[in-house]
């Protein structure tokens, strides 16, 4: 049984903690996109059986409520798309879309929309800022299979982007330095009593 599972969508975002990761922690990448990280944490966690989940990696903001850079914990993962939204599309009353985290972290805590593709379209920005301040792809996926295995889970975040039409040029100039950034922050909590 391990202490805990430190996952990321792929290598660059774990800044380093792969090669070295915290006593305790093991430290593992989820794949990109919600189904992906949902079946790659549903993995882990039954193979693994770990105590806690804490998720990191970049995210995209919607708007100036977050500033490139910002580090931020998810507060809670919700599915949303823009067709529902627009009203094109419904999803059955019975979905699970929210996901809440059940492992509380020492970040300011934000709601993540988590659509079904990065969003590039300035007006499906401007809509989906009016759920969530934030976008990642991969939250709702590890959420539900952690806490589908029974294992507290949470996630830190750091803003690298603006999303809409110029996200993924953002995001390949800041992704780096605030993977880096959200690691050092992280670091104190990892190595803290738990």
């Amino acid at each position: 049984m391990a202490d805990g599972l430190l996952l990321a969508a792929f290598p660059p975002e774990l800044a380093g903690l792969d090669a070295a990761p915290p006593p305790g922690w093991r430290v593992a990448t989820a794949g990109v996109g919600a189904l992906t990280a949902a079946a790659t944490t549903a993995r882990l966690c039954a193979e693994l059986r770990p105590a806690r989940v804490i998720f990191v990696g970049t995210c995209g903001a919607y708007d100036a409520r977050l500033p490139v850079g910002h580090l931020l914990s998810a507060s809670a993962a919700l599915a949303v798309s823009l067709d529902v939204l627009d009203g094109r599309a419904y999803r059955p009353e019975i979905e699970v879309t929210r996901w809440e985290a059940t492992l509380p972290l020492p970040f300011p805590p934000v709601l993540v929309a988590v659509p079904p593709a990065i969003t590039v379209d300035p007006a499906g920005a401007a809509l989906l800022g009016a759920v969530a301040p934030a976008e990642h792809l991969e939250l709702t996926g590890v959420f539900a299979a952690a806490q589908g295995a029974g294992v507290p889970v949470g996630a830190v975040l750091g803003v690298a982007n603006r999303v809409g039409p110029q996200a993924h040029a953002e995001w390949r100039a800041h992704h780096a330095a605030v993977s880096r950034a959200l690691v050092a922050a992280l670091g104190p909590v990892l190595r803290g009593p738990w």
